[in-house]
């Protein structure tokens, strides 16, 4: 039976409106709120938020089997090429596309290309289930880039923004972020939730069994990320009163080159997936794994980087905003693609 998006995912992107308006509307009838969450502080880390990324980032980490590992290097074509589409040619598609779009905006281009650096460990699943994709696959590549992740995520974002902006001659701008600061918030909002997720799921699946994992505990705490996500959407609109009328034109200036990258990301690594021969249930999870991005790690950095206020922050929530209609679209450009050239 074919697989459907569940409730909650798939009216996400009316969620994330909901949440956007709910926020500009306390912060317009309730302006003292702003006071109230710079006391709920300590130094720059406001409590709250920090306990709600972090338990946004827990749900995937705990559904990763990092058991898969070890099978994964056995098959060095597909990981070398899903290695290749993830952290070389979706990396720089997106830097290249935040640049061109929004040079001129450089907090903005900022915020995209940390979306760019963080690849998807969360939706993919779904979204390669819809397509008909091996799940085995799919999670074995989510396993690879949930570690490769925590590794490289702090030394890309130096690379990018740093270094490769300066290249270009985009320095003058003073883009650039701290290798420190990324690692720290990386280590707390990456770190923490890894280490809870692998040692639940080893203790859980030690004692209930993988069945009972799998089918009781994973779907009580998948809600967990959407409804951590949309109150960290609330906290930081709660904030933006004064701003309302800038929102609708600049979620339009981020979310043009979002779409053009899942497009092309996807088509690109489909076709290079087919040009290889890989069978299509393999391609679809190559295919969505490297067309998807970790958008609660890029918010989750932004904010502890360039603080709840900031363009960078904003940037990350417009990613789910557009990436759910978008990727509903391109699962059912997958299935027509798996009637033209794989029957």
């Amino acid at each position: 039976m074919q697989p459907k998006l569940k409730f909650l995912d798939r009216y996400l992107t009316l969620w994330i409106f909901l949440a956007m308006a709910t926020g500009i509307g306390l912060g317009y009838f309730f302006p003292s709120i702003s006071n109230i969450t710079n006391a709920l502080s300590a130094g720059t880390t406001n409590i709250p938020l920090a306990i709600g990324l972090i338990l946004m980032m827990y749900p995937p980490l705990a559904k990763v089997d990092y058991s898969l590992l070890p099978k994964a290097f056995k098959d060095t074509k597909v990981i070398g090429i899903s290695l290749l589409l993830n952290w070389v040619i979706g990396t720089v598609l997106m830097f290249g596309l935040a640049v061109l779009f929004l040079r001129n905006e450089p907090d903005y281009m900022t915020g995209l290309i940390l979306i760019g650096l963080a690849r998807c460990i969360a939706m993919v699943i779904v979204w390669s289930d819809l397509a008909e994709g091996n799940r085995e696959y799919t999670a074995l590549l989510v396993a690879l880039n949930s570690i490769f992740q925590i590794i490289s995520y702090s030394f890309f974002v130096w690379l990018f923004i740093n270094v490769l902006t300066n290249k270009l001659g985009l320095a003058n701008f003073n883009v650039s972020v701290s290798m420190k600061d990324v690692t720290e918030s990386v280590l707390i909002y990456l770190g923490i939730p890894f280490l809870a997720g692998f040692i639940s799921r080893y203790a859980l699946v030690k004692s209930k069994g993988i069945e009972w994992y799998n089918r009781k505990f994973v779907p009580k705490i998948s809600p967990i990320t959407l409804y951590a996500l949309l109150f960290t959407i609330v906290l930081m609109f709660s904030l933006k009163g004064d701003k309302i009328l800038e929102l609708p034109m600049d979620v339009v200036k981020v979310a043009i080159p979002l779409i053009i990258y899942f497009v092309l990301m996807f088509f690109v690594s489909f076709f290079i997936c087919k040009f290889l021969n890989v069978p299509y249930d393999k391609n679809a999870s190559i295919a969505f794994t490297a067309t998807g991005n970790n958008f609660e790690l890029a918010i989750a950095v932004a904010i502890a980087v360039f603080g709840i206020h900031s363009p960078q922050a904003f940037v990350g929530v417009i990613g789910p905003l557009v990436e759910v209609p978008v990727l509903i679209l391109l699962v059912r450009a997958s299935l027509w693609l798996k009637g033209k050239y794989y029957t």
